[in-house]
C-alpha cells in the first residue's frame, strides 16, 4: 500500500512493512483464482497463524502480541487492501477468541487459546440468526442444562467460516429473562449435531465461506460455558462494537486499493494525446476519492484510540463503519468509472472491489442502522451493569489497554524472520 502512517512506536512501522511484504508475496497471487472459484483460503490462515497475525490483539502470556487496536486495525486494513476475504476472516477469528481471552477462566484459556492463536483451530462467531441479526436479544437458539452438560438447539445465520471452523463461539439462550437470558459457549467444530449448510452465493467475498450453522442436540460440558449464565449479551454486544471498527478498517483497505488501481490506470491510459490523469475532471475525482479515504481512516483510528484508552467508543465505531463503508462504495464505483468499459470486466480488480464494498455496507448491521444500534448497545450495557458481574467477568491477566511497544520488539523481529522463511520455504 502506498501510504505513510502515523503509528505509536517505530517498531509498528516495521510490523506494517512485514505485513505488506507477506500480502504481496503470499496472498496477492491467490486472490483472483480463489474469488472466481469461491475457494476458501484455509492455508493462508495457517500461514497467518504461524506469523502471529491471528493473535495480535491477545495476551502475550498465551503467545499473543497484545497490540493496541490502533495498530491491529491498520494490520487489518493492510490485509484487506490486498484481499478483503483475509481481512474479514482475521477479524472474525479475533471476535471468536475474544470472549475466551477476556472472560474465560485460566483453565479455559490454557486449554484452547494456544491452538487458536497458532491458527491450528480457526474460529467462527455465532451470534446472528435468521430472525435476530442486529438485535441479539431476539435470538432463539437455546442451551438447556442437563446435569453437567448443556444441550444446544437452534440455527445461526451468516456465519463466516461456517463449516470451515474448528471452534465456534456460540451465543445461546439459557433462560427467558430477556437480555439477561443469553450465555456464551465454546463448541468444537466436530461436535455431534453441529452442521453447516452449503455456503451462501454472495455477490462478493466469495473466498470467504458464509453459511447457516445448525445445532441439533449438540452437547457440551458445563466447562464450555464462558462466564456465568446470563452474561453472554455484553459479550455479544462487545463483539458487535469491535466488529464495526474492523469493518471500517476493511472497507478503508478496499477503498484504498480501488484508488490505487484507478490512479495507475489514469496515468497509463492515453486519450486525445494525453494521460487521463491530465484531464482536470479525472484528477479532481481522484483527489476527492483520496480525501474521503483519509477521512474514513482518521475516523476509525480515532475510535480505536479511544477504545485503547478505555474511553467510550461505541457510537464513534458505528459512525466509522457508516462513513468508511459508504466511502468504499463511492470510491470503488468511481474507480470503475475511471477505467470505463474495462472496469466492468474481471480483467481488472475494481469490479470485485465494488462488489466487496457493498457487503461492507451491510455487514455488522446496515450502515445507518448501526449508529442507532450502538446507542441501544450502550443502553443495554447500562441496564446489565446494575447486576453483579461474575468472578470471571474480568480481562485476562496483563490485558490493560496501554501499548506495550518495548516488549513487542523481539516478537516483531521473529515475525519478520517468519515471513522471509515462509517465502523461502515455499519457493
Amino acid at each position: 500500500m502506498i501510504l505513510t502512517r502515523l503509528l505509536p512506536a517505530p517498531e509498528f512501522e516495521d510490523l506494517l512493512s512485514t505485513i505488506t511484504r507477506f500480502a504481496s508475496r503470499e496472498l496477492e497471487p491467490q486472490v483472483a483464482e480463489a474469488e472466481d472459484h469461491a475457494r476458501f483460503p484455509r492455508d493462508a490462515f495457517r500461514q497467518l497463524g504461524k506469523l502471529g497475525v491471528l493473535s495480535l490483539p491477545h495476551d502475550e502470556m498465551y503467545g499473543g502480541g497484545e497490540l493496541p487496536d490502533e495498530v491491529s486495525l491498520q494490520v487489518v486494513e493492510e490485509l484487506a487492501h490486498t484481499w478483503a476475504t483475509i481481512g474479514v476472516g482475521v477479524t472474525v477469528h479475533w471476535a471468536s477468541v475474544h470472549p475466551l481471552w477476556r472472560w474465560g477462566t485460566d483453565e479455559q484459556r490454557q486449554r484452547w487459546l494456544p491452538d487458536l492463536i497458532r491458527g491450528d483451530l480457526l474460529g467462527a462467531h455465532c451470534l446472528s440468526e435468521p430472525e435476530a441479526g442486529s438485535d441479539p436479544g431476539a435470538m432463539k437458539t437455546t442451551a438447556v442444562r442437563e446435569k453437567n452438560e448443556y444441550v444446544l438447539n437452534g440455527v445461526k445465520a451468516w456465519i463466516t467460516h461456517g463449516g470451515e471452523a474448528g471452534f465456534y463461539t456460540v451465543m445461546a439462550r439459557t433462560s427467558d429473562e430477556g437480555s439477561r437470558g443469553i450465555s456464551c459457549f465454546l463448541v468444537p467444530g466436530d461436535a455431534p449435531g453441529l452442521s453447516a449448510a452449503p455456503p451462501e452465493r454472495k455477490m462478493g467475498l466469495n473466498g470467504s465461506r458464509t453459511s447457516q450453522v445448525t445445532f441439533d442436540n449438540v452437547r457440551v460440558s458445563a466447562d464450555h460455558r464462558i462466564g456465568d449464565e446470563g452474561r453472554g449479551l455484553p459479550m455479544a454486544l462487545d463483539a458487535l462494537d469491535s466488529g464495526r471498527l474492523c469493518i471500517a478498517a476493511v472497507a478503508t483497505g478496499v477503498a484504498q486499493a480501488a484508488l490505487e488501481h484507478a490512479s495507475q490506470y489514469a496515468r497509463s491510459r492515453v486519450q486525445f494525446g494525453q494521460p487521463l490523469i491530465d484531464f482536470q475532471g479525472v484528477s479532481f475525482l481522484l483527489a476527492d476519492m483520496s480525501s474521503r479515504i483519509s477521512a474514513s481512516r482518521a475516523l476509525y483510528l480515532d475510535a480505536a484510540r479511544r477504545k485503547d484508552r478505555g474511553a467510550e467508543f461505541r457510537r464513534l465505531a458505528a459512525e466509522a463503519k457508516l462513513i468508511a463503508s459508504d466511502t468504499a462504495m463511492a470510491v470503488t464505483t468511481d474507480a470503475v468509472q475511471v477505467l470505463g468499459g474495462v472496469g466492468c470486466t474481471r480483467d481488472y480488480p475494481v469490479e470485485r472491489l465494488m462488489r466487496e464494498a457493498k457487503i461492507m455496507q451491510i455487514s455488522k448491521a446496515p450502515t445507518r442502522f448501526s449508529v442507532w444500534s450502538s446507542d441501544a448497545t450502550t443502553a443495554i450495557n447500562e441496564e446489565l451493569a446494575t447486576s453483579p458481574a461474575p468472578e470471571t467477568d474480568t480481562p485476562a491477566q496483563g490485558a490493560e489497554a496501554t501499548p506495550r511497544s518495548l516488549s513487542f520488539t523481539a516478537r516483531l523481529r521473529r515475525l519478520g524472520g517468519r515471513v522471509d522463511g515462509l517465502v523461502i520455504s515455499q519457493g
